[in-house]
């Protein structure tokens, strides 16, 4: 699509903050109205909108795109995205390690213990390690206290934890990556280190590491999407 407007803005409304084209307020993909909870979540947006070349491409939305999701998606069907993240603390990454006798365990435990010993302290529960692939349940009492701590975020807020977790295949790295201070690449190399250990030991495939460059590059629009919300 060509471009149809001169200038983009978050602008303030009496519902909360908007993006406006050329003076124009901007709808939803689903057509609701696009109200944003502050000027820099809005200000995101915008920005967005004012990076489009002559021609409109889809790929440099994603602020865009994760504010839809929580409008159109977060917002009319909470308990179902709840769910969905809920699946991500029954079989997290990070609970499942090689057996200890194995090389890959050490680098496992240096990396993935302390982020989860983190998530633990943060969240007052224990989860379950589990050596090798086999699916073990976690403590209802651990996954409780996960669950209620999804159902106290705002729609916006899940609609990041979706794209971090997903991304990650982890809640554990998607609560992480919430938190004020937190280092996205090393979360990102923390969610990649069984992709990376292959890699090491059989090489590197050029397609698999333009995948992965462009989830990364999704994975860290989730991180500032997130602090946005919480400027």
């Amino acid at each position: 699509m060509k471009r149809f407007y001169r200038e983009a803005a978050a602008v303030e409304g009496a519902v909360g903050w908007h993006v406006a084209l050329d003076g124009r307020l901007v709808k939803t993909q689903g057509g609701n109205v696009l109200a944003l909870p502050n000027e820099a979540m809005a200000g995101l947006l915008a920005a967005e909108w004012a990076a489009q070349g002559e021609k409109l491409d889809p790929r440099g939305f994603s602020m865009r795109d994760l504010a839809d999701y929580a409008i159109d998606v977060v917002a009319t069907d909470r308990a179902a995205v709840v769910a969905a993240l809920m699946r991500y603390a029954e079989t997290d990454t990070l609970c499942y390690r090689a057996d200890p006798d194995e090389p890959l365990w050490k680098r496992q435990q240096a990396v993935w213990e302390p982020l989860l010993a983190a998530c633990e302290t943060r969240e007052g529960l224990r989860l379950q390690r589990v050596s090798g692939v086999i699916h073990r349940a976690q403590d209802a009492d651990a996954l409780a206290v996960l669950g209620a701590r999804l159902e106290a975020l705002d729609p916006f807020t899940l609609a990041a934890l979706t794209t971090l977790a997903s991304l990650a295949a982890s809640l554990v790295i998607g609560l992480a990556a919430l938190e004020p201070e937190a280092d996205g690449e090393a979360l990102w190399n923390a969610a990649n280190l069984e992709e990376d250990w292959q890699a090491e030991l059989w090489g590197r495939d050029w397609e698999a590491e333009e995948r992965r460059e462009k989830r990364k590059t999704d994975f860290l629009a989730a991180m500032r999407f997130a602090g946005a919300r919480a400027a």
